[in-house]
Order: C-alpha cells, then sequence, then structure tokens
C-alpha cells in the first residue's frame, strides 16, 4: 500500500512561517481594517492583544501565537483583501505624486501654467493664478505654506 506523500519538515516550516508573517501584518493594521478582514474572534482578539504589547520579547510570542491561530484559518481572503489594501494605497500615493509634481511645475516654470489651462479648460483659472503668486510669494518670504497647500488641494480637486 502506498502512501500519500507528505510535505517535508521544511515545506511545513515554510508555511509557518508564512502565516506568522501573514499575522504580523495583520497586527499593522488599524481597527476598521481588522474588522473588515473578518476574522474569527480568537484571532481578532489575539491580534488586538499584540497591537497593544509593547515588549519586545512579549510581543514576539503573541505573534507566534497568532501565527498557530493562523493555521485554523483559511489565509488567502485575507493575503486577498491586504493585497487590494496595499494596491489602493499605492495608486493613491501615485496620484498624490503626480499632483505634487504639477504643483511644483507650475511654482517653478511660468510656462506650465498655460499648458495646465490647456489641458484641463474648466479649471478657474483666475483662482489657479492668485494661488501661484501667493505661494510664490510665501516660498520667497519663507512664511507658512498655507496658500501652498491650498493650491495642493485645488489641484488635486481639478485632476479628480
Amino acid at each position: 500500500m502506498i502512501e500519500p506523500e507528505r510535505p517535508s519538515k521544511t515545506q511545513i516550516k515554510k508555511q509557518m512561517h508564512a502565516l506568522q508573517e501573514l499575522g504580523e501584518r495583520l497586527v499593522t493594521l488599524n481597527p476598521d481594517q481588522l474588522l473588515a478582514v473578518g476574522l474569527p474572534e480568537d484571532l481578532h482578539e489575539a491580534v488586538r492583544d499584540a497591537q497593544r504589547i509593547p515588549g519586545r520579547e512579549s510581543r514576539r510570542r503573541q505573534l507566534q501565537y497568532i501565527g498557530r491561530l493562523m493555521r485554523d484559518v483559511d489565509p488567502e481572503p485575507i493575503r486577498d483583501r491586504i493585497a487590494a489594501w496595499d494596491g489602493l494605497s499605492r495608486e493613491h500615493a501615485a496620484k498624490l505624486h503626480g499632483i505634487e509634481r504639477w504643483r511644483e511645475r507650475l511654482l517653478d516654470d511660468q510656462a506650465a501654467i498655460g499648458e495646465f489651462l490647456r489641458e484641463r479648460p474648466g479649471a478657474d483659472s483666475q483662482r489657479l493664478l492668485s494661488l501661484i503668486r501667493n505661494a510664490r510669494a510665501e516660498r520667497a518670504a519663507a512664511q507658512p505654506p498655507k496658500s501652498y497647500r491650498e493650491l495642493f488641494r485645488l489641484l488635486r480637486d481639478i485632476l479628480e
């Protein structure tokens, strides 16, 4: 009689480490995200406890416990949910960087204003020009960046 092939000790260890790493990622989530994942009650409590533990060694033991609890849970839906959030946050960060690049171009290059207004004809040009002028003046006088921030908000509204 041929027995089905069992996973090796190394494979089992890799799987356990992967579950523990996923548990560590769960600890980094905020409370709303943690609820959205839909963890079993005992695992949810263990993650919340780990978030409150300041000590290094205590936290390590708690993470091992979370890894052990993760063995009874299907990790794929959790991985999918976290991957979706990571993808959204990368996309969001890329949008913000694009807005920041436009702001810097508008402040540094007079020709960029015309280009921006040609690409977005519905933009409030008077408000945009006023904020650019004020932001340049703030920068030159080393004042707090009130108009600089307001320019970012306006650009965000226009670009979205």
